[in-house]
């Protein structure tokens, strides 16, 4: 539509005030000449060869993987019927009771050097290992030293082995640390050993596979540049996948739902950001799903024909386009360009900026836009910072509270004390308490962890402490079991537990006792850290709280500063209604409850 402004005694023609008319007028013309011939005929010879070539060749490259995947497995199979029909492996793991160890000796070193040669000849096997229900077990090593902290029984594939009654079963991949001080991502094959007459189950024979072959047969497939194969069970567990780290790190996303779901030997699309994807699925006899995906640009066919035909229309789209595009450049993109400039000032931290774009069309709009959006963003920016800066101390804080450098040195020298008197029970105990309690202070999971894990933790701490302090500290842990299954913050009841000790019981004259109780109300789980010390007066109370105040950071007591954090972060974590409470009486004690929320895992 033509639009006239009376300007004096003459009348100014203005025919593009609305920006919308300049691009449909423009756009228009390029589209119907150019981009819809392009796109009809390049759609019409696309898709022409993606459905007839590309679904019939990913299958079939698939069914091919399916079937060097299936010959390797059975591969592993025979290793297990050899072991089944070996005359020592079948005496070895009977019921006959051998008189003594040098009685056995010979029998385990003919089916460790047998388990040795299959080594050998097979680079791919990690382990091969033999469980007697007779309690006699047997590797290729010449002397197995089984995890004292794993029971093989406990095991999942070993129970998945007894239940099926002599099938294979294949495991999904896992780190095997069923041998002291190896721990192997592998994938295991196992199954139970039957006794002579084939009725009674005797052992369970293992062999585990470190997916060498399958990442060979796997990566080795070629469907375009960017096609590729993964393999995954039928619980949905990634087997092998070109990128399986990126996809444990939720840096890129995969159809693994949607290919255990679907059928062997069929097909479906995909179309997003990443592309046109054909997935192609195939079962193997042992419940593993083989999926190859490929890019429809990658297989294409016809693609010289459809590159001639594109070009040839482009240029003489470009070429008419080119007319109308020269008389419409300046006029549409001069505010543009300013815009552009003012955008790439505040690329460079200039947020103060402020366009002046003239038109009132729609770019003028965007440019005021632009202004607000501008003036919001520097205003959260501020407000972010404020609150980073908050999250930060509060962070630091927590860190000091959780992790004592004195507690740390009191306790290794505790224990070297120990070491010296001959103590080695004692030193034993002492380090394997430490060890379990830095290795909750350090861990990098998510903040919630179940009671039972910080009733683990706060138990080993007072472990330690009462090792150190010995008659002068007694304590006490009633927590209820009908609560271990719920959910709370990490690293919640070391602090308070640390203030009782350090300020309430280490200056007493006598011994003192601290009590960690835990139980179920309707409001929620109570936690409450008694002890029987000093006690505080209300004014050494009152400043508990307010050291932890941005506006009295001046107040030098430390006290309160492992109290004071994690009163914040149960409030920011589970809302204003939960939190920390304290009474204290001088020359009596001290009792603090913290009230949180029922989460069950």
């Amino acid at each position: 539509m033509l639009r006239y402004k009376k300007h004096g005694s003459f009348l100014r023609f203005r025919p593009f005030k609305s920006i919308q008319s300049s691009i449909f007028l423009t756009f228009s013309c390029l589209i119907l000449v150019t981009i819809m011939v392009i796109s009809l005929n390049s759609y019409r010879l696309s898709v022409d060869a993606v459905e007839t070539n590309s679904q019939s060749y990913v299958q079939e490259i698939i069914r091919q993987v399916n079937s060097n995947i299936q010959s390797y497995i059975d591969n592993m199979e025979n290793i297990s019927i050899l072991a089944m029909t070996n005359k020592d492996v079948k005496y070895y793991i009977s019921n006959n009771n051998f008189i003594s160890k040098s009685d056995r000796m010979p029998y385990e070193k003919r089916i460790s050097d047998l388990f040795q040669a299959i080594l050998y000849s097979r680079k791919d096997i990690s382990t091969i290992m033999v469980f007697g229900y007779n309690g006699f077990n047997v590797s290729d090593r010449r002397i197995t030293l089984l995890n004292p902290y794993t029971k093989p029984e406990e095991q999942s594939w070993y129970k998945e082995a007894k239940s099926k009654g002599g099938q294979s079963v294949i495991s999904p991949p896992h780190v095997q640390n069923i041998i002291q001080n190896e721990y192997r991502w592998v994938v295991s094959l196992s199954r139970e050993l039957k006794s002579t007459d084939g009725i009674r189950g005797e052992g369970i024979f293992l062999v585990d596979l470190n997916l060498s072959i399958i990442n060979d047969i796997c990566s080795k497939i070629n469907m375009g540049k960017k096609g590729y194969v993964f393999v995954v069970d039928q619980s949905g567990n990634i087997i092998y996948h070109p990128q399986q780290q990126l996809i444990y790190s939720n840096l890129r996303s995969e159809q693994i739902s949607r290919a255990a779901a679907a059928k062997s030997g069929t097909s479906f699309t995909v179309d997003d950001d990443k592309g046109k994807r054909i997935y192609s699925v195939q079962d193997t006899n042992f419940g593993w799903k083989i999926v190859g995906v490929a890019y429809t640009d990658d297989l294409i066919a016809n693609e010289g024909t459809i590159r001639n035909s594109i070009a040839m229309y482009a240029i003489i789209g470009i070429l008419f386009s080119l007319l109308l595009s020269l008389f419409l450049s300046y006029r549409l993109s001069k505010p543009l360009r300013i815009l552009q400039r003012d955008m790439k000032k505040v690329e460079r931290g200039n947020f103060d900026i402020r366009t002046n774009i003239e038109p009132i069309n729609e770019i003028g709009q965007l440019g005021r836009a632009f202004n607000l959006m501008l003036a919001q963003i520097k205003n959260l920016m501020e407000e972010i910072i404020d609150n980073q800066e908050s999250k930060r101390k509060n962070e630091l804080m927590l860190l000091q509270s959780q992790i004592n450098p004195h507690f740390l040195y009191n306790t290794l020298d505790s224990i070297i004390w120990m070491g010296e008197q001959k103590k080695h029970e004692e030193v034993v105990l002492m380090t394997s308490a430490l060890a379990k309690l830095f290795r909750a202070s350090i861990t990098k999971d998510k903040e919630l962890v179940p009671i039972g894990v910080e009733v683990e933790h706060i138990t080993n701490y007072l472990l330690i402490q009462k090792m150190r302090y010995d008659e002068q500290l007694e304590y006490e842990i009633d927590i209820s079991p009908d609560i271990l299954h719920y959910k709370t913050l990490k690293i919640l009841l070391q602090p308070f537990v640390e203030n009782a000790i350090y300020h309430g019981i280490r200056n007493k004259p006598e011994p003192g006792k601290i009590t960690v109780r835990g139980h179920e109300q309707e409001e929620g789980i109570i936690f409450e850290v008694e002890d029987d010390g000093m006690g505080m007066t209300p004014e050494q109370l009152d400043e508990i709280w307010t050291v932890h105040d941005k506006r009295k950071q001046k107040t030098k007591s430390t006290s309160g500063i492992g109290i004071g954090n994690v009163n914040e972060r149960v409030k920011l974590f589970f809302g204003g209604a939960y939190g920390i409470q304290i009474r204290s009486e001088l020359e009596e004690g001290t009792i603090v409850t913290i009230i949180i929320p029922k989460i069950k895992e």
